[in-house]
């Protein structure tokens, strides 16, 4: 059973702990470019009004946690604000930026 909201993905899982192990000025530079891109696809998908939004339990309970401050990330603003904007994209979009963010990092 997965107890974290980002254990249900392979690649999340991976990126988040690539992540954290970045230095600050990486991790700030890649948070502000996922912000970005995930604004990108958030505009992309309003053109697309028969898509359907939905995040999930267990990504609403992923982000009261956040909100709440009690993992790593949540303790650095520009990091948790991505991941809070992340969280509202369909699922396989958001699987797939953290497939990208994966690629990425471990290149």
């Amino acid at each position: 059973m997965n107890r974290r909201w980002y254990d249900s993905n392979e690649n999340t899982e991976k990126a988040l702990s690539l992540l954290k192990d970045l230095d600050e000025n990486k991790r700030r530079a890649l948070s502000r470019d996922l912000t970005t891109i995930v604004k990108q696809i958030k505009e992309m998908r309003e053109e697309d009004e028969e898509q359907e939004i939905s995040i999930g339990i267990d990504r609403v309970f992923g982000l009261y946690k956040l909100s709440n401050s009690r993992r790593w990330y949540d303790k650095i603003s520009i990091l948790s604000y991505a991941l809070k904007t992340m969280s509202t994209l369909p699922k396989e979009d958001f699987y797939n930026v953290m497939e990208g963010v994966y690629s990425t990092l471990s290149a």
